[in-house]
């Protein structure tokens, strides 16, 4: 069986974009990582679903998305939590959803977080970019940010699989804590400016996005004024740019860059990240020690 359409967008909301788990292994070219900004709300999606892990879903922000089935689909939201309806009448978010041919689907605005995750039993099956269907907006790969009009494939239902009767997943923050490790550019900082970055206030700043949780407080003072030659970033990597206020690298990131990383966020902290709106505080904290491998 070929993937053929399976949902056809009627209102594509602020920002919905099909992802995965991203590029891995690609950096090295020049090409981000992309992918989930909350991996763990597109793997309960998927699980949900009925697909494996890494399966491409939708990903909204905030304002949502509506679709109408082109065939008989089961569909699974989690992310942000979000009102679920089809053909105007509720259904469950958080579980697997039966959708009949025709129905409209709608995922309305996000009541807390930012980025809700839709999976449909078979995935998302637009062409694969070097091992990915993710889009990435900082380089263009993969596929275009939904159009009103598009038509989305969907695969084949996966093998029938018992739905779980529950997916735990942390609700959005309403204070965004996020653990910084030391380095590599640490010592082009003020002496003092990890003492002062863990105890200043922070907020989540309007302009974050895919590529970089933004944030606005107190700048951290440099020690050096000098440039710093391009170098390779990572997931989770805090840059300061000239106006002191700490930038969090999230799953669109350039993969070079010219200004001096303070730390690096574990990526366990970054799915928070990815659902703390702006205006919600962030606390960062110093740890040294044992390295976070993450989820």
């Amino acid at each position: 069986m070929t993937p053929a359409d399976g949902l056809l967008v009627l209102r594509p909301g602020p920002l919905t974009t099909v992802q995965d788990l991203g590029r891995r292994g690609v950096a090295h070219l020049g090409v981000p990582r992309a992918g989930a900004l909350d991996e763990p709300a597109l793997r309960a999606a998927n699980r949900l679903a009925g697909n494996e892990p890494g399966a491409a879903a939708l990903e909204t922000t905030l304002g949502g998305v509506a679709l109408r089935a082109l065939r008989p689909l089961v569909l699974a939201v989690t992310g942000a939590p979000s009102p679920v309806r089809v053909d105007g009448r509720a259904a469950a978010w958080g579980a697997p959803v039966a959708v009949p041919a025709g129905a409209v689907v709608e995922v309305g605005a996000a009541t807390h977080g930012v980025r809700a995750y839709l999976a449909v039993a078979g995935g998302i099956a637009v062409p694969p970019v070097l091992g990915s269907r993710s889009a990435d907006l900082l380089s263009g790969l993969g596929p275009a940010p939904l159009s009103a009009g598009d038509r989305l494939p969907v695969g084949p239902p996966p093998p029938y699989r018992p739905a779980p009767e529950l997916v735990p997943l942390p609700a959005p923050p309403d204070a965004l804590v996020l653990r910084l490790r030391p380095g590599p550019r640490a010592d082009w900082f003020d002496p003092q400016a990890l003492t002062r970055l863990a105890g200043d206030p922070y907020r989540v700043a309007p302009a974050s996005n895919r590529i970089a949780l933004r944030t606005e407080g107190p700048p951290v003072r440099r020690a050096r004024d000098d440039e710093l030659a391009s170098e390779g970033m990572v997931l989770g990597a805090v840059q300061v740019p000239p106006d002191g206020c700490p930038v969090v690298f999230l799953a669109d990131h350039p993969t070079t860059g010219g200004y001096p990383v303070v730390g690096v966020v574990p990526p366990a902290d970054l799915a928070a990240a990815a659902q703390a709106r702006p205006g919600t505080p962030v606390r960062f904290t110093v740890v040294r020690g044992r390295r976070d491998r993450g989820r």
